[in-house]
């Protein structure tokens, strides 16, 4: 029928955007840990800033690829999701290579809060003296809490499926229509304090920065220390401020997600989909940009593409 052919043009145009995004993602997240990588193995050494975007690359290549996976079977071969434990595995491990990849981003914004900026109370002191301590507890802190919440979403996605309900449209678990339980409930609680709390930490990331910097150029002085300083707070503040603008978006397109599933509204739901995977590629640009060592890494390889 004319409705099923719209449907599957529909369906067919999609996955080839969310391919070319998530492939184009994957490169870029590929390039971050392999330079990272390289890096290591002469240097026998790497640094916190060099840990945190090594895993935050990893981290955002395997949500790519889970997020492609589950895209492209809820659109091209929905009925396989219904094939236990296919939905059982993707949902679980994309939500937490997911909130993985938040949180490990926002223990980057503290990273760089901590060690750049300059304040004079003492357990802002103990916090800068001991930050290279501290990145890996961080690390591992993230890492098990984005495992609780993949462990109830696999708990969740087995009721789900247990119960026979059905899921409507692609993207993340909260754009299912199902009812609402107290095991739902508990699982809306765990994410969403989760999300707001890595938020939270790059919004007062950015503050303190902020005000570190203002406080710097109101007593800047003619000399090279000064300037130095300035710059290194400017390059910092470019990497918080542009991941706390797409975290924003980020977390209104979740909303608007979660507002248009249950309309069926599928134009509306494509368009924040790809603001949703193009955001772990897009961010990682970003900072590989931010970064002299990588920037001119990443260059190379551009320019050794071009002359072939």
């Amino acid at each position: 029928s004319p409705q099923q052919h719209n449907l599957t043009s529909y369906n067919v145009t999609t996955v080839a955007i969310f391919t070319l995004q998530a492939f184009a993602g994957m490169w870029i997240n590929a390039f971050l840990v392999s330079a990272l990588c390289i890096g290591w193995t002469k240097k026998k050494i790497l640094n916190s800033n060099e840990k945190i975007l090594l895993l935050l690359g990893c981290s955002r290549f395997w949500y790519l690829c889970f997020s492609w996976v589950y895209a492209f079977l809820s659109l091209i071969y929905p009925n396989y999701l219904y094939v236990q434990p296919t939905f059982q595995l993707i949902a679980p491990f994309q939500t937490f290579f997911n909130y993985y990849n938040l949180w490990v981003s926002a223990c980057l914004c503290g990273f760089y809060c901590i060690k750049i900026a300059n304040f004079r109370n003492s357990f802002f002191i103990y916090l800068k003296v001991k930050i290279d301590r501290i990145v890996p507890w961080l690390l591992l802190g993230s890492g098990i809490s984005a495992l609780a919440i993949g462990i109830v979403i696999y708990d969740l996605t087995e009721t789900v499926q247990s119960n026979s309900l059905n899921f409507t449209c692609f993207g993340n678990f909260w754009e299912a229509n199902i009812r609402v339980e107290k095991h739902f409930f508990s699982s809306f609680f765990l994410t969403g304090f989760g999300y707001a709390a890595s938020f939270m930490a790059v919004i007062f990331s950015a503050v303190f920065l902020l005000f570190s910097l203002w406080r710097h150029k109101c007593k800047m002085q003619t000399n090279s220390m000064e300037n130095l300083r300035i710059e290194a707070h400017i390059r910092a503040m470019k990497s918080i401020l542009s991941f706390l603008v797409m975290y924003s978006i980020n977390f209104v397109c979740l909303i608007l997600g979660i507002i248009y599933a249950r309309k069926n509204e599928n134009t509306m739901i494509l368009l924040i989909s790809i603001y949703l995977y193009g955001f772990p590629g897009v961010h990682s640009l970003i900072l590989i940009f931010s970064n002299p060592k990588l920037e001119k890494a990443l260059l190379k390889i551009v320019s050794c593409v071009k002359c072939k």
